[in-house]
């Protein structure tokens, strides 16, 4: 039940950043943590899509900014985020 409510809350945030129109840049790309939706359901399963791989990869040199937003940081600080991208084979960052 755990798990069902922090996806949900997941959801909720990428969903205000999508309604916001929101976009930040880091090292001339556009962060948007709306594309990690594709990431949401290996939160649970801890196997991602190659969809979700793609976008981790993309917006990896986001994630020091996500960490520190209040909206997102619950989210990318998880262990099972860090499994995803250890399964993604994306750095995880040290910010």
């Amino acid at each position: 039940m755990k798990i069902v409510s922090f996806v949900a809350l997941f959801v909720v945030a990428l969903a205000v950043a999508v309604l916001s129109g929101e976009t930040r840049t880091a090292e001339a790309m556009t962060c948007d943590p709306a594309q990690l939706a594709p990431c949401v359901p290996a939160l649970v399963s801890g196997a991602p899509t190659a969809e979700c791989c793609s976008n981790l990869k993309e917006q990896q040199p986001c994630l020091c900014q996500y960490m520190k937003d209040p909206a997102f940081s619950q989210f990318v600080t998880n262990p099972a985020a860090k499994k995803i991208a250890s399964v993604c084979n994306v750095p995880w960052p040290v910010c």
